[in-house]
């Protein structure tokens, strides 16, 4: 079967995600084509094309197409929650119950409107809507490659109105346990905590974890926040996930929180600066996400964990790399393996995937996410003498080797190769990379290359076979989705990679994923001790990764970056 999967439903984060015979051929993210970070209110057109493309088919070859949206009856209780809760909007409640999720209706229409633009005849090929926490449950189990049964969860803003799930899978088949539903949302809860200290709701969560290590919890109690057991939990809508008339407004713009959230804290943290109290009440939300969560899975799924070892883990809070590191502590727990696309882009591969072991195909482990477009030395040479601008450019012999002396000797370069990674992190493909032993490189990079906040921590990619002795642990990341502590005699060697609380987000390289990272990284080893470099993605701020020879170049110029290597084509400025 070939089964193109779609997301954007929720009105970002578009993507498409082409599975064939239950293997995974190809996936990206609207954004990356189109330029427009989040690609909100699209769908996903140009990447569906790339997916088509690089499989060699065309729109009449698609068997079925599975969008990360269902339709909810009246019979589920997620509608009359949501009208209870939401009883201060009559507005909202009432089209909760007599209209259900009408925007189930408008996305169906989206997709139809897709599959005309793709050429993809609907009278032949279906549209498959599928619920959206069951598209990211799919996403990490049937992914993941587990055997056998396994714990599942899935925590995010929302879908259509569910917002946490538990549950579990066994032979291929998921099962539910437990659903929240809006505005009991633990991600909505972050993201209007998110609003509130200054960064934009869906794509600054993850500064506030960055943030939340430099404050302390204990300072500020924001426990009136949420109400929670450790099998319930409630979310105080006097202050956040708030809709309509109850929301605070500065400069004709809504947020996720109430002005009774200003007469508590006082205002809206600005600017770029990390500062009191702001750095306190990052922390004590990062805490209260932390403790919340850590209650809810021993509740609903602590004995499958301590039963099986495994836990699945999908959802734009999956991504917090401080709680994974939690859960990773969990009594029993052996392996978690969290969908590095865990957020709503990553929706179109569970949507594909679920279908696809409906239909009765057997889907195979993701092995990387190295799924997108990749590019030929011609087509980077091209690029280049295609600008306006002065530069040189030259082939290397030996690509890695080159670049890393380039490295070790204290420059940052743009790492340009392969296919396009698949998901938030830049993995090895579209990286800007730098020497973390360099003191200050990080700096550098923030302030005259991302241009973005100077506290913002970097990432480090390490060879397998030194990450043990680094993390102390032989736990599997190669995702950039967990933090680690890392080894006292480490923090030292490698202090550009280590956080302000001795942890690093890492990503673990193998040779057979990624050689020609994998061999960067052995030069490394050889010039310098360390098979360890600084990963950051080949973005400036606000700004998606970049897909093509042309944005990288458009980045090149953009900024201070002095190398940058297209493959095997080493391009400096004149």
């Amino acid at each position: 079967m070939k089964i193109l999967g779609i997301s954007g439903a929720v009105f970002h984060d578009a993507s498409a995600a082409l599975v064939i015979d239950g293997e995974t051929v190809a996936a990206a993210e609207e954004e990356r084509f189109i330029r427009d970070k989040h690609a909100k209110g699209r769908f996903p057109l140009e990447a569906a094309k790339f997916c088509m493309q690089q499989a060699g088919i065309g729109p009449e070859d698609i068997d079925m197409v599975a969008m990360p949206y269902g339709k909810i009856p009246l019979t589920s209780p997620a509608r009359w929650h949501y009208a209870r809760r939401y009883w201060y909007a009559p507005d909202r409640a009432l089209t909760a119950l007599f209209a259900g999720n009408r925007r189930y209706y408008r996305n169906v229409k989206m997709a139809h409107q897709l599959m005309d633009d793709l050429g993809i005849d609907r009278n032949r090929t279906q549209l498959i809507p599928v619920e959206h926490h069951l598209t990211h449950a799919s996403s990490a189990y049937h992914l993941s490659g587990f055997e056998g049964k396994c714990a599942i969860i899935g925590i995010d803003g929302k879908g259509e109105y569910a917002t946490t799930f538990f549950g579990y899978g066994e032979n291929g088949k998921i099962h539910k346990i437990k659903e929240f539903y809006d505005p009991d949302s633990l991600g909505g809860l972050y993201a209007a905590m998110t609003e509130y200290l200054g960064f934009e709701m869906l794509d600054g969560e993850f500064k506030v974890m960055g943030m939340a290590p430099y404050g302390d919890p204990s300072k500020h109690d924001l426990s009136r926040l949420i109400k929670y057991s450790k099998s319930d939990f409630q979310v105080n809508t006097q202050y956040t996930n708030v809709v309509g008339l109850r929301r605070y407004k500065e400069n004709g713009k809504g947020y996720f929180f109430s002005p009774k959230l200003i007469d508590w804290l006082g205002p809206k943290r600005q600017g770029d600066e990390i500062d009191d109290p702001y750095i306190d009440y990052a922390a004590s939300i990062q805490q209260i996400l932390e403790d919340v969560s850590l209650g809810l899975i021993e509740h609903y799924v602590g004995d499958i964990i301590r039963e099986t070892g495994k836990l699945c883990f999908a959802g734009g809070v999956a991504l917090n790399v401080k709680l994974n590191q939690k859960i990773i502590d969990l009594p029993g727990l052996t392996e978690l393996f969290v969908q590095p696309a865990a957020g709503d882009a990553g929706t179109a591969l569970g949507a594909a995937t679920y279908v696809a072991k409906e239909q009765g195909d057997q889907v195979r482990p993701m092995e990387h996410v190295y799924l997108g477009p990749s590019y030929t030395n011609e087509q980077c040479i091209a690029a280049c003498e295609a600008r306006e601008e002065k530069l040189s450019w030259k082939k290397l012999e030996n690509a890695p080797a080159q670049t890393a002396r380039i490295l070790a000797d204290g420059n940052p370069v743009s790492w340009f190769q392969g296919r396009m990674e698949f998901g938030p992190r830049a993995l090895g493909n579209r990286s800007i990379l730098g020497d973390p032993g360099v003191r200050e490189i990080a700096d550098r990079i923030n302030t005259q290359i991302k241009y973005r906040e100077r506290w913002r921590p970097f990432c480090p990619s390490m060879l397998d076979t030194v990450a043990p002795e680094i993390i102390q642990t032989d736990h599997p990341s190669p995702y950039m989705t967990f933090a680690f502590t890392v080894a006292e005699a480490w923090k030292e060697r490698i202090p550009e990679v280590v956080h302000e609380d001795g942890t690093a987000r890492t990503q673990v390289v193998n040779e057979k994923t990624n050689p020609r990272y994998y061999a960067l990284l052995k030069e490394m080893e050889k010039l310098k001790g360390y098979g360890v470099v600084l990963n950051t993605s080949l973005n400036r701020r606000g700004e998606p990764m970049v897909c093509s020879p042309e944005d990288a170049l458009n980045m090149f110029f953009g900024s201070d970056l002095e190398y940058l290597v297209m493959e095997d084509i080493l391009v400096t400025k004149d």
